[in-house]
């Protein structure tokens, strides 16, 4: 009877053989951590449909954010809840607003920690849409100027990069004139390229009471159906200015992420977004999978389809393990 000649097991067989072989890695420096800010003092209120996770006021926000750059986390992004809403979003553009009273706490504690800022009107307006409505539509032209405000007042606060989310054609190239003519032309653009109608942020809703109060998102959010047209969003970002585009969802989408790394060759960010983290959370506290190995199974998936960066309410436990060299094996 003939034996193999090659034996792919040989190099499974030891711990540290495996390590030495593998093809992809997944470390702190790859994570960026979301956080929910909101008005108020001593304010820790536990998101239910996101185990794990909170709304903070400024004050514990900025502990938070010690401890996120203590674990060697490179940045946060940054999501902010109004005091209260109005039909044109006016506390996300506001100097006093939320995400602005954050971003200067957290830079005035941790200047080195990387503050990226979420850019979009949705938690911001008493509609829940990404940007203005007019009879009963959400225009997409007239929401520009407003998405560049938001932009120009988060860098004005000294955010380090701006993360326009909305989905709106032609943002990224209004954000990029208008922070070019407030004198931020160095502050980069992580744009949400493709962002798909998605089902999985249905726990982030929650959390930033930014669900729709009409309607849905499909008219301006991606199909779930469509690959080819999330490379022509990701080529007009680009051709608009954006520094570094994203993929959200990750999981759903890894084919997504593997053609844009491979068309566009450029800085790939993916979300690994708040549903993905609800399930594996609950199933694990069910005790239907181990918690711990799903977790960095579906964010090594991440990076092995091509994201160079992964935003995940996972980063901290993923920090974790590696202080205790839990990522071996």
């Amino acid at each position: 009877m003939a034996h193999p000649v090659f034996r792919p097991r040989r190099l499974r067989e030891k711990p540290l053989l495996r390590k030495l072989v593998r093809e992809t890695t997944l470390g702190v420096d790859d994570l960026l951590y979301p956080l929910f800010a909101v008005h108020g003092r001593g304010v820790r209120e536990a998101i239910p449909s996101m185990p794990g996770q909170a709304r903070l006021s400024v004050d514990e926000l900025v502990k938070e954010v010690k401890d996120v750059a203590g674990m060697g986390i490179p940045g946060i992004v940054l999501f902010g809840l109004p005091a209260e809403k109005d039909p044109r979003g006016s506390e996300a553009y506001a100097e006093d607003g939320i995400v602005q009273q954050a971003v200067r706490a957290v830079k005035d504690v941790v200047p080195d920690l990387l503050v990226i800022t979420d850019v979009c009107l949705c938690q911001y307006t008493s509609h829940g849409h990404c940007g203005l409505v007019e009879g009963g539509t959400v225009r997409n032209d007239p929401t520009l100027e407003l998405i560049a405000r938001v932009a120009v007042s988060h860098a004005e606060a000294g955010a380090d990069m701006v993360a326009p989310s909305d989905m709106m054609d032609g943002r990224v190239g209004a954000i990029r004139e208008g922070l070019d003519e407030a004198g931020y032309a160095e502050t980069p653009i992580m744009a949400y390229s493709a962002k798909y109608a998605s089902a999985f942020y249905g726990p982030f809703r929650d959390a930033a009471d930014s669900a729709p109060q009409f309607g849905d998102r499909r008219s301006y959010q991606m199909d779930p159906a469509n690959g080819v047209e999330a490379m022509r969003e990701i080529a007009l970002d680009l051709d608009e200015g954006a520094d570094i585009v994203m993929v959200k969802p990750a999981l759903p989408y890894l084919d997504v992420i593997s053609r844009a790394k491979a068309e566009f060759g450029v800085p790939l960010a993916a979300y690994s977004v708040s549903g993905e983290y609800a399930m594996i959370r609950a199933a694990g506290r069910l005790g239907w999978l181990d918690e711990e190995r799903a977790m960095l199974e579906a964010l090594t998936g991440i990076r092995r389809a091509g994201a160079d960066i992964v935003i995940t309410y996972f980063a901290r436990d993923v920090a974790r393990l590696l202080e205790r060299g839990g990522l071996g094996g």
